[in-house]
């Protein structure tokens, strides 16, 4: 499978699976196995960089196994040709995702002028809050 002009995934790294699926199907989901679990073996994958090993099993979360594995599981159509075509696509998606190095962050500081209006702020609250108070007795 081709994920981008560099890397393609060979097809032992991928292992597919079918289920019955629950949804729409009528009586047909108890007979037909359409939904699909896609499997890639991730961390044994040569093609994949491991920066983007590690910023895949983060986008994963919960579908990343504890061996290492991405797994996908598709079970939104009635047809299995269609599920495998939409948990290849998703597979496709996850890694470009994960193919993309974040743009560090630059902490700045905040200005006078917002500091002195975010205090004039707070002053303005704390007189119309003082307004509300019952007045002393004298």
């Amino acid at each position: 499978m081709r994920i981008n002009d560099d890397i393609t995934l060979q097809d032992w790294e991928l292992t597919e699976s079918f289920t019955r699926s629950s949804g729409p199907g009528g009586q047909n989901v108890n007979k037909v196995s359409s939904a699909v679990e896609l499997r890639f073996e991730a961390e044994r994958s040569p093609n994949l960089p491991a920066p983007v090993k590690t910023r895949l099993k983060r986008l994963a979360g919960r579908r990343w196994s504890l061996d290492g594995a991405l797994i996908l599981r598709v079970e939104d159509t009635r047809s299995q040709a269609r599920n495998r075509e939409i948990a290849r696509a998703r597979l496709v998606e996850l890694i470009q995702q994960a193919l993309k190095r974040p743009k560090p962050r630059i902490g700045t500081r905040p200005t006078l002028a917002s500091k002195r209006r975010r205090l004039e702020s707070k002053a303005h609250r704390a007189d119309i809050k003082a307004l509300r108070n019952a007045p002393k007795p004298d």
